[in-house]
């Protein structure tokens, strides 16, 4: 049976750690000494100022990951939280309110108990469960779980069933376990023109009026419908600007960028492809530039979703949604080296705002669903 208060003092001292990407401010060596006294073996794989932690524990055939990150996003305003401390665990009546509670402290310290419960119960020779650890998830990912994925392939490592805990649910703990995610395209646009003045236009070319037709059929084009496993991709501009700040001059140039997420029935190219097209429907002249950050990703439907619903079902009683929604995620590269992989974690409501909460009720409940999984994956 998992404490409640010894998972609550877990979770607060991981969050006293001001973990703030990429440091790992020394959350990665106390859950080393957590599951060293397990028993497990703790290989880190650094780079720059990013640590990274894999643990391995059990000596069996059939390997499962809990993958995650210690690095959390900024507090902001200390003084707009509610014990003027994000970095200090305050906890209210069956709320817990702290920085990375849900994203994803939180989810740490429920497998870590969890982990702990498995062990005392079971023969080293029956597992072999992993944690692979970033400080690196909500920055660049350039130096943390994509060298973890690295590390993997080089001593020919592949994991039968992957667990991450991002925050995955939104109404109720257990309603939704994400089985892929979409991809992220995105697109640096300048639109040439020339600068003169506003009161002579024949003798300028207005980049804002000559890109607007443009602007408005990216906008409002479908670009698919979705599919059985993903939403509709979407494309939306985050950043326009253009003009010298008055009201006589039209601007020479204007610079926008738009992202895209996507899903399985387009490619990288399709969407550079179709985007060209329309610019140069137009008659443009820009410059384009493109970033790509994640393709998207769906696991194989196997063992590990079905074991997580029945858990999920006994612990929380409710019926799970498998969906694809949301940002991208470290799946996009743990993929490449699991059979199977789902994020299930705790509610994302409060994620990246200030008070940040979960409650002692789902953080008991996610606990206590990780200890049915681990328990059902190395029975089956």
């Amino acid at each position: 049976m998992i404490e409640t208060n010894k998972l609550i003092q877990v979770l607060s001292d991981l969050v006293a750690f001001e973990s703030v990407t990429p440091h790992s401010a020394g959350s990665l060596e106390y859950i080393e000494n957590f599951v060293t006294k397990l028993g497990a073996e703790c290989v880190y794989v650094n780079r720059n100022q990013t640590s990274n932690l894999i643990v391995t524990l059990g000596n069996g055939n059939k390997i499962l990951a809990f993958a995650g990150h210690v690095d959390v996003v900024p507090a902001g305003d200390y003084s707009k939280w509610v014990n003027a401390n994000p970095f200090q665990l305050h906890i209210e009546d069956d709320s817990i309110i702290g920085r990375g509670v849900a994203d994803m402290k939180g989810a740490i310290a429920a497998f870590l108990l969890a982990l702990e419960e498995f062990v005392a119960k079971n023969d080293l020779n029956k597992y072999k469960v992993m944690l692979l650890l970033t400080s690196d998830e909500e920055g660049s990912a350039h130096d943390g779980t994509i060298l973890m994925v690295d590390y993997l392939k080089q001593n020919q490592i592949q994991l039968n069933y992957c667990l991450v805990g991002e925050p995955s649910c939104v109404d109720v703990l257990g309603d939704t376990i994400k089985v892929g995610r979409r991809g992220s395209l995105t697109g640096n646009l300048v639109i040439n023109g020339k600068q003169g003045h506003i009161a002579y236009p024949h003798l300028c070319d207005n980049p804002i009026h000559s890109f607007a037709p443009a602007m408005s059929e990216l906008t409002s084009k479908i670009w698919d419908n979705g599919n059985q496993f993903f939403p509709a991709s979407s494309l939306q501009f985050a950043n326009i600007n253009s003009g010298l700040g008055v009201t006589n001059v039209i601007p020479g140039q204007l610079t926008a960028n738009f992202n895209f997420r996507y899903n399985t029935n387009h490619s990288v190219d399709s969407l550079k492809q179709e985007v060209v097209a329309i610019l140069n429907k137009y008659k443009l002249n820009y410059d384009l530039s493109w970033q790509h950050s994640a393709n998207p990703f769906l696991t194989r439907v196997g063992n590990l979703i079905e074991l997580s619903r029945q858990a999920i079902n006994e612990v929380c009683g409710v019926n799970v949604a498998c969906k694809t929604d949301g940002g991208t995620s470290d799946g996009r590269f743990l993929i490449e080296v699991s059979d199977e992989i789902i994020e299930l974690g705790l509610k994302n409501a409060s994620i990246h705002q200030l008070n940040e909460a979960t409650s002692i009720s789902d953080l008991t409940k996610l606990a206590a669903t990780y200890a049915i999984i681990l328990s059902k994956i190395f029975d089956d």
